[in-house]
């Protein structure tokens, strides 16, 4: 069985549908695992107090802001090699979720900033990047809604996309391309040394894995309100036309 198959709308919502229900309930349970576990079962830091507990959301929001452009970037490429239209309609369902994602980070990022670096907001590389990425997501879902026909609309949202995709590296990477700015490197890391104590990592990967799960649901729900939105489109023109 080809993956491609799954590029027809049919079997797409097929599938999308019974995964779907799988997706939301194993978020939430790992939702209210993780942020329980994480915000009344973990000390406090012994330099950050009881503020490091904000690492349960804005760890993870930081992380999926990231990675759905990265999925928007892929379904992109696919819309513009092999026109399937479920993939621009996935990159299309993924925006929205990847602006709130950004602004929770964002939002986040400057309630832990301020106690410890005494400001909301320092133009630093990383916090810089990631809010031009955030432009991009507002700048991308406009393009969308400003352009009538549907092909015309996911060619040039995928350009933008690609265009974008710069500014999520920089926001990966910022703290590597440059040694100065407030902006701490990886919580997560695949050296040990560079981790979180294990006390805030082990319900911070809960954490993480709610967040993706919580992605993935929303994704399948709005791409398949997109389909459906699609046909009923398609079904009122020929209406008209008879």
């Amino acid at each position: 069985m080809s993956l491609w198959e799954y590029a027809n709308p049919v079997k797409f919502m097929a599938l999308s549908g019974r995964i779907l229900p799988w997706t939301a309930a194993l978020s939430a349970i790992c939702l209210v695992v993780g942020l329980i576990w994480g915000f009344f079962f973990t000390p406090d830091d012994f330099r950050q107090g009881s503020t490091v507990k904000i690492i349960y959301l804005h760890v993870p929001s930081a992380l999926m802001a990231i990675n759905v452009w990265f999925m928007m970037l892929v379904t992109s490429l696919i819309w513009i090699i092999r026109r399937h239209h479920v993939s621009a309609l996935a990159a299309k369902a993924a925006a929205p979720i990847g602006v709130v994602m950004t602004l929770i980070a964002l939002i986040t990022g400057a309630i832990w900033g301020q106690p410890m670096w005494g400001t909301w907001w320092v133009w630093d590389p990383r916090l810089t990047s990631f809010l031009i990425l955030f432009l991009f997501y507002l700048g991308y879902i406009a393009l969308w809604s400003a352009i009538e026909d549907n092909d015309t609309a996911a060619d040039l949202t995928s350009i933008l996309c690609l265009v974008g995709s710069v500014f999520a590296v920089l926001s990966r990477y910022a703290v590597n391309f440059w040694n100065q700015g407030l902006h701490q490197g990886a919580s997560l890391s695949l050296d040990k040394e560079k981790n979180v104590a294990d006390v805030f990592y082990q319900p911070l990967l809960v954490c993480i894995a709610g967040f993706v799960l919580l992605f993935v649901a929303l994704m399948l729900l709005r791409t398949r309100t997109e389909i459906r939105a699609r046909r009923t489109k398609a079904l009122l023109a020929r209406e008209r036309m008879a």
